[in-house]
């Protein structure tokens, strides 16, 4: 006859059992001295693909990004553009086509060569402002949703390409990019660049427009598209590679950038002070002091910031002014102080 106590007892002391306890759940030990198992729950349909330092890593690269795009598109509409990152989640993409509200406008694009296809999608809160300050209005936002019209939809287009060159950009830190936007829609159902169960990486962002209007923008990276890159997509390695010294070629590029920037640029004749019932008795026709001589030079702003010293002239019936030197700060202020203690 087996003996199945006898067996038990053996199969319960052995290594091997005590082995697969340890591994599958944890032992906590209470206040009365008994040990308590913790077992870690796992959810089958849907693993985690992305460990918590991807995701940091993620939510570091896009603040970065968010940075660059709210300067972009601050001088490109000239109107006070903020944009942050508020959080950065995985799901499956059955769960974030039922999360994201409609309509929305979303640009499917691609970050070559990473495989796949990504999804951008901007609120139609955020989206009909910049569009109304494209056609010239005050950047005002529409509270009632509604689709664009096809010459909305060819703006919206164009926002969207300015968005993914940015993220070039940012992303160039992890691997080289090249970005091309594949096409629009208004519609997250209509749109199928993973299957309903597979893990995407989310990343949402608030904007504030002028301080006034808020909504959302929301990046949508498929875990395949990234797989082949999550063994650079940590923090680590990006403030490892933000340290590399550019090289001659692309400080080149840098410059190219630049000088075809344009800067606003202005000329100071002088200033004066006058009290609020001077400036509400002002008419035409009346004359202001100011505190400026005729033989003084004057000053040249470059985006507001005093640059150069100048002289008034005209060129070919144009007012127009000879740059005589650089702007010095201390001089200016000397030329004051003395002209001051003349008086």
């Amino acid at each position: 006859m087996v003996d199945y106590n006898k067996n038990q007892n053996d199969f319960y002391s052995s290594d091997m059992y005590e082995g697969d306890i340890a591994d599958s759940a944890v032992f906590n030990e209470d206040d009365s001295g008994d040990y308590k198992k913790g077992y870690k729950l796992y959810n089958f349909r849907r693993p985690d693909k992305f460990s918590k330092d991807h995701l940091r890593a993620l939510q570091d690269l896009h603040r970065e990004f968010s940075r660059q795009i709210s300067l972009i598109l601050t001088a490109y509409l000239r109107m006070r553009i903020e944009i942050e990152v508020v959080s950065t989640d995985q799901l499956t993409y059955d769960e974030f086509i039922r999360s994201m509200p409609s309509p929305m406008t979303i640009g499917i694009f691609e970050l070559n060569p990473l495989p796949g296809q990504i999804l951008l999608g901007v609120s139609f809160e955020v989206l009909s402002c910049i569009v109304d300050r494209m056609l010239g209005g005050l950047g005002l936002s529409e509270y009632k949703q509604r689709e664009l019209t096809d010459i909305e939809e060819a703006l919206s287009k164009k926002v969207i390409e300015r968005i993914v060159k940015a993220l070039e950009g940012a992303w160039s830190n992890i691997v080289p990019v090249q970005g091309n936007v594949v096409g629009l829609d208004n519609n997250y159902q209509m749109v199928q660049v993973a299957s309903t169960g597979e893990i995407v990486a989310l990343i949402t962002f608030e904007v504030q427009i002028a301080g006034k209007y808020f909504g959302l923008i929301s990046l949508c990276f498929p875990y395949p598209v990234l797989e082949t890159v999550l063994g650079n997509l940590s923090t680590q390695h990006i403030f490892q590679t933000k340290g590399i010294i550019a090289t001659t070629e692309e400080r080149q590029k840098m410059i190219d950038k630049l000088n075809t920037s344009k800067v606003d640029l202005s000329v100071l004749f002088g200033s004066t002070d006058i009290s609020l019932e001077e400036f509400l008795d002002l008419k035409e026709g009346d004359i202001i002091k100011l505190d400026a001589k005729t033989t003084d030079d004057l000053i040249v702003k470059v985006n507001g910031e005093k640059k150069y010293f100048a002289r008034p002239g005209t060129l070919k019936d144009k007012v127009c002014v000879k740059i005589t030197e650089v702007y010095d700060h201390q001089k200016d202020l000397l030329k004051h102080y003395y002209e001051k203690g003349k008086l």
